[in-house]
């Protein structure tokens, strides 16, 4: 367990260092990372410019499995521990996912990067990070922390591996709509990683209670 907390928090640093060198490079007018997000975003443009529909369906596919909607839902699943008595995994979700909106709104004040020139959509606050990416980061990992250990170890890698789809199309969306530089995604991405592991070494939520066996080791030996 000492080795798993301390894999988990040595990933959290790495993170934090991504996170430090995508400011730095927006701070110091780091020439590579400008060109990085030009040349992603540029082309983007023309091809939102040109085809509205393609602009709308990444909208509604940002909204609806944007943080607010995740939030929400993880509104109900704390409900449904504190109504089992599972006060540790309702008080993690509350600080990880729940409160990841502060952090978002924190950093972004602290830096107040302006929007791209050429957003094909409203987006009100500033740029960096992306609170898209950090808040999807977020509670994707918290949810499936808590949802893992019920799910049938045959399909937890498929699981995953859609948690792994939503960050990732996520936080590309947010750059599809020009609303976000791409180093604002990743510093959401490692910002709201970082996050989500301090939260869960500080805060652990206990595992489902599940029913234990009944069934006797030796027939005839039940009490």
């Amino acid at each position: 367990m000492d080795a798993r907390r301390g894999l988990l928090a040595g990933s959290a640093v790495v993170a934090v260092g991504v996170f430090a060198a995508m400011l730095a490079g927006y701070l110091a007018g780091w020439a590579p990372l400008a060109r990085v997000d030009d040349a992603a975003l540029a082309p983007l443009l023309r091809i939102g410019e040109a085809h509205p529909g393609w602009v709308r369906a990444w909208d509604v596919y940002c909204t609806v499995l944007g943080p607010t909607v995740f939030r929400l839902v993880t509104v109900v699943v704390i409900v449904i521990a504190f109504a089992r008595r599972n006060v540790r995994t309702a008080m993690f979700l509350i600080v990880s996912v729940e409160l990841s909106g502060l952090v978002t709104e924190i950093a972004k004040n602290l830096v107040d990067r302006p929007r791209p020139a050429g957003a094909l959509v409203h987006a009100a606050s500033s740029s960096f990070p992306s609170g898209h990416a950090l808040g999807v980061m977020v509670a994707v990992c918290a949810l499936l922390t808590v949802a893992l250990p019920l799910v049938d170890p045959g399909k937890r890698g498929w699981v995953i591996a859609l948690g792994v789809t939503v960050i990732v199309t996520i936080g590309a969306g947010r750059v599809v709509l020009n609303v976000h530089h791409p180093s604002d995604v990743i510093a959401g991405w490692a910002l709201g990683y970082a996050y989500v592991v301090a939260c869960l070494l500080l805060v652990r939520p206990v595992r489902p209670i599940t029913v234990p066996d009944e069934t006797p080791a030796v027939p005839g030996t039940a009490r």
